[in-house]
């Protein structure tokens, strides 16, 4: 099921990248056009109006395809939402590839990791009644998922894994590593072998100039933070308007944008290769990254299908290359710029998502390149303290809260009854005791435990192990209460 889910979930994520590549690459030509000739801006402005409520109308039809994509699919895992699969696909074909042809600041990643749950969710109806097995199919589609829109197998993976499904499980690993696998071959397949950022001739970071990570952490960590307070209070400003206005305003914000700093369209892959060149000064380099923030803010807070994985890694590039200019003025080679780049990607990434074994592992991927893998986790570590030091939380956690908060009478009210497989970590509460010692949840049953590759059927004589994975029931609580009642009792 895992190869048949990757197969599922690559096919659409590759059409979508196609399409989502298509409409930005006419955007630059359009506004290149829109440059020379200021007359077509009247029309412009007509199109602007009518697809930007064309757009609030797909997403008043299907509001769990808006934004990222990312929360929606973490709160079907982990707390049960209830989300129509086969809307989601349609509205996040149709409203991402029109906006794709005005360059909002959005990337391809968040939108192409629920198209793949979505369509392993429609295949897991089909294939399993089983509450469980259903939801390591859609881990698994949101892996390929990633893999497919990234060309980055393994980061599909660990962040189905560390993001996610948030716990370590053999069945989910094979899952979503097999789908990921399968996504990325039709990926590889499509577009090629080579890399998606071409990193790959750059130098490996001498020890002497280690000392340099810490500035490149702290400031890719101040970056990751500055980007989630900012995403978060622009969706706050945008919720003061009327919904159906909300596309419209940042199809409109793009126009100046593409017309006076064309670098800043889409999700920054072209930010990313100008950051590692670094052929202009610091206040160029400033200059874009406010832009690509202003500009991201006000695209993802309107609401529209779009992510924020790749608008994040840009920012990082940026802040990074400019500590790597600074270097240069106290000795350190110039072609080490792309390094402090690469760096300051996975930091700021890191600071913001808070999965840095995610961050560490994309960078290498996206970069084709492992020779940075020591500084990119250093800086990905130091980005998450400054982060955890400044009290932000993950940015999907708190999209997620805010999504459940828009929809709470939809998620209190869900069915009854359900079935969960909760991981049991070392040092927890209930670790090397007896299930007739544990005082479980009212309404809680252990039915099973999956012991490697053993299964056990328990009774009150069992001694639960760390490592243990048990098969919690309920027939009172909501899926969202037993995991939240469990994880108390099996985490540190």
């Amino acid at each position: 099921m895992g190869i048949v889910s990757g197969l599922a979930a690559g096919l659409l994520v590759v059409l979508f990248r196609l399409c989502m590549e298509f409409g930005l690459e006419t955007s630059v030509t359009v506004y290149a056009y829109l440059r020379q000739h200021p007359i077509a801006l009247i029309p412009w402005a007509g199109l602007i109006a009518a697809v930007g409520l064309v757009v609030a109308r797909l997403i008043r039809y299907e509001p769990m395809a808006g934004g990222s994509g990312i929360p929606q699919v973490e709160g079907m895992v982990i707390h049960g939402m209830r989300i129509k699969s086969r809307p989601v696909l349609i509205v996040r074909f149709l409203a991402g590839i029109l906006t794709s042809f005005f360059g909002l600041s959005l990337g391809r990643e968040g939108p192409s990791i629920q198209i793949g749950a979505a369509g392993c969710q429609i295949l897991a109806k089909k294939a399993s009644n089983n509450k469980m097995e259903k939801n390591y199919l859609i881990t698994a589609g949101a892996a390929a998922g990633l893999s497919a829109a990234f060309g980055a197998p393994l980061s599909g993976v660990m962040f189905a894994l560390e993001e996610v499904h948030r716990s370590f499980s053999g069945l989910i690993l094979l899952t979503a590593t097999t789908a990921s696998l399968m996504s990325n071959v039709l990926a590889t397949l499509v577009f090629g072998l080579k890399p998606i950022l071409n990193f790959t001739q750059t130098p490996q970071l001498l020890p002497g100039m280690f000392v340099w990570l810490l500035p490149v952490g702290v400031l890719s960590g101040l970056i990751g933070a500055l980007v989630n307070k900012s995403l978060l209070g622009m969706q706050t400003l945008y919720g003061k308007l009327p919904a159906k206005i909300r596309p419209m305003i940042a199809l409109l914000v793009a126009l100046p944008f593409g017309l006076f700093l064309p670098q800043v369209l889409g999700g920054g892959m072209g930010l990313i290769n100008s950051a590692e060149i670094a052929q202009t000064g610091i206040p160029v380099l400033l200059l874009l990254l406010l832009s690509k923030l202003l500009f991201t803010c006000t695209s993802f807070g309107s609401g529209v299908p779009g992510g924020i994985f790749l608008p994040i890694l840009s920012v990082g590039a940026l802040s990074g290359s400019m500590i790597g200019l600074i270097a240069t003025r106290f000795g350190v080679p110039a072609e080490y710029i792309s390094d402090f780049a690469v760096c300051g990607m996975a930091g700021a990434l890191s600071g913001s998502v808070k999965a840095p074994v995610t961050s560490i592992l994309l960078t290498a991927e996206m970069t084709g390149s492992l020779v940075h893998l020591f500084p990119v986790a250093a800086c990905s570590f130091i980005a998450l303290f400054i982060s955890d030091f400044l009290k932000v939380k993950p940015i999907y956690e708190e999209l997620l809260e805010r999504t459940m908060k828009d929809r709470g009478e939809a998620v209190s009210s869900g069915k009854s009854g359900g079935i969960v497989e909760i991981p049991v970590e070392i040092g927890s509460a209930i670790a090397g005791r007896r299930i007739s010692e544990v005082e479980l949840p009212r309404g809680i049953l252990i039915v099973g435990i999956h012991r490697g590759e053993t299964e056990i059927v328990p009774n009150g004589g069992t001694e639960i192990k760390p490592g243990d994975y048990l098969i919690v029931l309920s027939s009172e609580l909501t899926f969202r209460n037993i995991n939240q009642r469990m994880r108390s009792l099996c985490s540190v």
